[in-house]
């Protein structure tokens, strides 16, 4: 198994609501591709992190294997919410896989 922890931050220029809106529909396209995307364990999306994050918004994903972490990655419905969404509204990315 594969665990794949993604960060990013909002862009400081957007809302606090907009914020809030983009979290959700993050939250909701990304948990969505476990149904989609094969070799997907699970996704969990945190909207909500404490006060001490350094980060607004993560995602923790577990894998079959680096494989079924590769084909998620690249994968058509990945890759739009990505393009249509995250880089819309965020500003980086740090990612952590083991």
């Amino acid at each position: 198994m594969v665990t794949h922890i993604v960060m990013w931050n909002f862009d400081a220029s957007l809302t606090e609501e907009t914020k809030k809106q983009a979290a959700a529909e993050m939250k909701e396209k990304l948990e969505s591709l476990k149904e989609i995307v094969p070799g997907v364990l699970s996704v969990k999306v945190i909207t909500e992190p404490l006060v001490s994050s350094t980060r607004d918004i993560a995602l923790i994903g577990e894998y079959e294997d680096e494989a079924a972490l590769k084909t998620y990655a690249g994968h058509p419905e990945h890759v739009k919410v990505v393009e249509t969404i995250i880089k819309k509204y965020c500003t980086d990315r740090t990612a952590f896989d083991f």
